[in-house]
């Protein structure tokens, strides 16, 4: 048995890996409230819409792949191309990225819509996202456990963009929560406002890269990450108590004052 087909689609996945890299975004760095965002969640009373066990993510994804396996190589290869990123504009903006609980990302969604988004203009639509989030940690924390897979940066010393910290050994990568906040986010606006369909999923895609960019996930745990949260959000809308949020949050974004933000 020759080896070169499997060299020839190993070299094809990295190549794809590295056409795959994010465009470099011409935009400021990030304010300082950006790069001082807080890491981990902050405490908050709010709880979640869904009850624990609702959704088997573990069974949902199935597990990520072997690091020596073709789609494995290719995660790896994609996290050291991207690693040359860092000190670019695109950078700038995974670190701005990385900020769902201080308003960093809420920002991009923001501006997409064209509407002003947080709790003075949209009080119930900032508490539905922030339940939003806290569903993802109800939601997509047994998945990590079950998998337990080590983030990319663990055991390697390149530049990450977030400051490394003790819990990334044991907090595992797949799949990417942050993720699942943006892209959650994503569906939710562009039902409240589907004419802005394009700019806001084109957030929510932004904010998984992100993640890969920084170097605290793998791409395959930002993809299982779109999936679990869109069966999430599928679920969500079952919920009497997200149904009436939501009906309230879309009279509020639309009579929320408009919102222009530099291209």
């Amino acid at each position: 048995m020759t080896l070169r087909p499997l060299l020839g689609a190993t070299v094809a996945l990295s190549l794809a890996a590295c056409a795959m890299l994010p465009q470099m975004r011409h935009e400021a760095a990030p304010s300082d409230a950006s790069l001082a965002a807080p890491l981990n969640p902050i405490p908050t009373t709010l709880t979640g819409y869904l009850p624990t066990a609702d959704i088997d993510g573990a069974a949902l994804l199935g597990p990520p792949p072997s690091p020596d396996s073709l789609r494995g190589q290719a995660d790896r290869a994609y996290y050291n191309e991207t690693r040359a990123l860092a000190g670019t504009p695109r950078w700038n903006a995974a670190i701005r990225d990385n900020d769902i609980w201080g308003g960093g990302a809420l920002k991009g969604y923001a501006c997409a819509a064209g509407k002003e988004i947080g709790p003075k203009a949209t009080p119930v639509l900032y508490r539905l996202l922030h339940r939003i989030e806290l569903d993802v940690r109800t939601v997509g924390k047994p998945a990590k456990d079950h998998y337990n897979r080590p983030r990319p940066l663990i055991g390697d010393t390149q530049a990450v963009c977030v400051p490394r910290e003790d819990w990334m050994k044991t907090n595992a990568s797949y799949p990417s929560g942050h993720t699942m906040v943006g892209w959650a986010w994503g569906l939710i606006l562009t039902e409240l406002a589907p004419g802005k369909a394009d700019g806001l999923m084109a957030t929510a895609k932004e904010v998984g890269e992100s993640r890969a960019v920084c170097g605290v996930h793998y791409q395959s745990d930002i993809e299982a990450g779109r999936m679990l949260a869109s069966a999430m959000v599928a679920r969500l809308h079952g919920d009497p108590a997200f149904q009436r949020d939501l009906a309230t949050a879309r009279r509020e974004l639309a009579r929320s004052p408009a919102l222009s933000c530099p291209v």
